[in-house]
């Protein structure tokens, strides 16, 4: 019995998926990584290194749902993990935001290798889930056979 062949809209869904979980599994490692030394000035608290392990829990848990589902909220979910964490080393790389409550101040302005990586991973990571998100919405929303629930070439009820 012969396996059916993904089209190429599948194909590229696929592609997608496996970048978005691939750039969310990097920023999740990095972060896990660079954790320890990051909660020493607080090592009793809400420190820059407790942040970094719930940012890399949240990146794995996306990276598994994208992989798995594949859907516009896994997608969703993909983007805004990446794209939020990619704020957040850019925002805490060029403005000097004070501590908040129980969060700390992040502010660090210097780039360096593990850093440039995380960013450049979210954002490949963000900008794929998007697209996915966008080819997702566009066939559910648009006059196309998949969004009416039929396969390509098959005849309209």
């Amino acid at each position: 019995m012969s396996r059916p062949e993904l089209n190429r809209h599948d194909r590229l869904l696929w592609v997608l998926r496996a970048g978005a979980a691939a750039g969310l599994v990097v920023s999740a490692v990095i972060h896990v990584q660079l954790a320890p030394d990051y909660q020493q000035a607080a090592p009793g608290g809400i420190g820059q290194g407790t942040l970094f392990l719930v940012q890399a829990g949240a990146a794995a848990v996306a990276a598994v749902f994208v992989l798995l589902k594949g859907s516009r909220m896994a997608f969703a979910a993909a983007a805004v993990v990446a794209l939020s964490s990619l704020a957040a080393v850019i925002l805490y790389r060029y403005v000097q935001v004070p501590a908040v409550g129980p969060l700390p101040s992040m502010y660090e302005p210097v780039w360096y290798t593990a850093k440039t990586v995380t960013a450049v991973a979210e954002a490949a990571a963000g900008a794929l889930a998007v697209a996915g998100y966008v080819l997702l919405h566009s066939n559910r929303a648009g006059s196309g056979p998949v969004s009416r629930g039929r396969r390509r070439g098959a005849p309209a009820p």
